[in-house]
């Protein structure tokens, strides 16, 4: 049985949802506030979070952003916002999905367990995986590190997907919309994805655009990891 932590501050709301997702299953916790959800992430970590943004501590942005800096658990946004600037703002600091208000608890169920289906089985899969060298970058895909000179990286989640789907795939080109299906498995999400992503694996690897070791933009066709920079 999967567990589901509910951070909803509507109570009407937050009853209605633990009686969607107990019926499909699911094993339901819930709070109304940010700073006790990150509490309930850290001490006791759910199997996936559905996440409102709208709560009476914090943001729920800047929630999602302190989750992803101390957890790797699925994230799903409800959002009452479906501008599409606004999605792609939530996607970029790591939701893995989201559904806007007001939508069914179908909906919800089926969403979950897409999102379970695409980061359970990668995990699994992932401790099957060899350690990938490539020159002085070491990626550990059980342990989820990756290390440069020896120097380990500190990537939050998808940094470190595309860096270790990169290093599978070392000397080829790879479009932008082949690691958006591949690696977010969402290929209808704007290349400005891939772009945050890569700026920010260059950062942590000390690396700049114009001169860079590893990771090359090949212009009009995608982006390659070289194994001799």
């Amino acid at each position: 049985m999967a567990s589901v932590l509910v951070v909803e501050d509507d109570p009407v709301i937050r009853a209605a949802l633990i009686e969607v997702l107990t019926g499909h299953g699911y094993a339901v916790r819930t709070t109304h506030q940010g700073f006790e959800a990150l509490r309930e992430i850290t001490q006791s970590p759910p199997d996936i979070v559905v996440l409102d943004l709208g709560l009476p501590d914090l943001d729920g942005l800047d929630v999602l952003r302190m989750i992803r800096g101390i957890s790797r658990v699925p994230v799903l946004v409800a959002t009452a916002r479906d501008d599409e600037s606004e999605i792609i703002r939530l996607l970029n600091a790591g939701a893995d999905d989201y559904l806007v208000k007001p939508f069914s608890g179908g909906q919800l169920a089926a969403r979950l367990a897409a999102v379970l289906r695409r980061s359970v089985p990668a995990d699994v899969q992932a401790a099957r995986r060899p350690v990938l060298q490539v020159a002085d970058l070491r990626i550990d895909p059980t342990a989820r590190t990756a290390h440069l000179a020896g120097r380990e990286l500190p990537l939050t989640r998808r940094e470190f997907d595309l860096l270790a789907y990169l290093a599978a795939h070392a000397d080829q080109v790879v479009t932008r919309q082949r690691i958006l299906a591949e690696v977010w498995q969402q290929p209808y999400v704007e290349d400005q994805t891939v772009d945050v992503h890569l700026s920010a694996l260059r950062r942590k690897m000390g690396e700049k655009a114009r001169k860079p070791r590893y990771l090359r933009t090949v212009r009009g066709l995608g982006i390659k990891l070289v194994s001799s920079p």
